[in-house]
């Protein structure tokens, strides 16, 4: 006797619950991402064929424009508010330590610091701002900033960048690099713009033979 046949159905899936779910989550990432900034100043930087990705958090920046001015970020709030502390205790600058926790971005002298903290934060961008004093090696500035950072960041590891522009002039880069040497501050990354190894060079090679690159 045959095998009697059941008839067949077709099958139903609910999507209402699932297409909640996934407005909920979208909503969710839209409200909580945090869009990167814009940059307070613009500075175009050499190109270069490394690699290696720079950290996108955590991190201390110093920035060179094409000007030869000085500009100092610190990524993280925590460290900002030792830097500010010591500062205050150790030169008597009473600084607004608020609202140099919320800065993050740095442009001014230690003698204008109050006054530069006071600007609207649109304000504080631009090339017109006057940047840390680095020039004149007697009073280089910076050189006191990476003092109090080292200071901020003891025990740990301080993620330091330098960005420079293409055409920035070597003294402006000879001021940083002895407010660096002074700190006895020898690693640092160097920003540049990412582009392809020029093809037949040794490093376009061992890219197409899929060799590890070393940085």
């Amino acid at each position: 006797m045959g095998r009697a046949k059941l008839p067949r159905k077709s099958t139903v899936i609910d999507m209402t619950a699932m297409c909640d779910v996934a407005f909920l989550l979208l909503s969710f990432f839209i409200l909580t991402t945090k869009f990167k900034p814009a940059e307070a100043i613009a500075v175009t930087t050499p190109s270069s064929v490394a690699a290696k990705v720079a950290p996108t958090k955590d991190f201390v920046l110093v920035t060179i424009t094409k000007d030869g001015k000085v500009f100092l970020t610190i990524d993280d709030e925590q460290k900002r508010e030792l830097v500010a502390n010591s500062l205050n205790a150790s030169r008597n600058l009473g600084i607004n330590v608020p609202a140099f926790k919320k800065a993050g971005f740095i442009g001014s002298s230690f003698a204008g610091m109050n006054s530069f903290l006071a600007l609207p934060e649109e304000a504080r961008v631009g090339d017109k701002l006057p940047g840390i004093p680095c020039k004149d090696s007697a009073n280089n500035e910076l050189t006191v900033w990476m003092q109090v950072l080292n200071e901020a960041y003891a025990g740990g590891k301080m993620d330091l960048l330098l960005k420079g522009d293409n055409v920035a002039k070597y003294p402006s880069f000879k001021s940083v690099m002895q407010a660096f040497k002074k700190n006895d501050i020898q690693k640092f990354l160097m920003i540049t713009n990412p582009e392809n190894a020029p093809a037949g060079s040794d490093l376009w090679k061992k890219s197409m033979s899929g060799e590890k690159q070393e940085n």
